[in-house]
């Protein structure tokens, strides 16, 4: 099975990474976590995305605030489908990192979920290995079927007590 890369532009963006790498974990899909910064390490951030593909992974998420060039510098450097996780921080309740995230250039796709949604962030990952791989397409249907059963319990029980 592919990896996922998991990248944040800053160690303060762990908590929001971390419910993409929980969701990753549950479904048993392997990744790798990392820190580099478009702006202060983009030597590094470019050599590692360059040679993910040779190196196991299947697509790449991408989690920065503010600016939030992260995920169109390391799209620029693969054909990896890049996923990013716009962050909300500083000053504009993350609407500044959810548009530098959704407007990239043609030539150069950006999956972007929304502000601080990790967990789809990991979701749309997986789904993207799941079209080769069964036992991962299968896990996602039992997942949905969950949810599902989780909604249908509370509609029952908001209907039992309000009607």
């Amino acid at each position: 099975m592919k990896k996922i890369a998991v990248i944040m532009g800053s160690d303060s963006d762990l908590p929001i990474v971390q419910k993409a790498v929980d969701m990753l974990a549950s479904f048993s899909v392997p990744y790798e976590v990392h820190v580099f910064s478009a702006h202060r390490t983009p030597k590094e951030a470019a050599e590692f995305t360059a040679s993910a593909r040779k190196n196991g992974f299947g697509a790449i998420i991408a989690a920065a605030g503010m600016a939030a060039h992260l995920a169109g510098a390391i799209a620029a450097n693969t054909t990896l489908p890049v996923i990013g996780i716009p962050v909300a921080s500083g000053g504009l309740g993350g609407l500044d990192a959810l548009l530098a995230t959704v407007q990239m250039p043609t030539g150069i796709p950006v999956a972007t979920v929304a502000v601080n949604g990790a967990a789809n962030a990991a979701l749309l990952a997986i789904q993207m290995l799941a079209i080769e791989d069964e036992t991962l397409a299968k896990a996602l249907d039992e997942k949905r079927a969950s949810d599902k059963a989780k909604v249908l319990e509370k509609d029952a029980a908001i209907a039992a007590r309000l009607n």
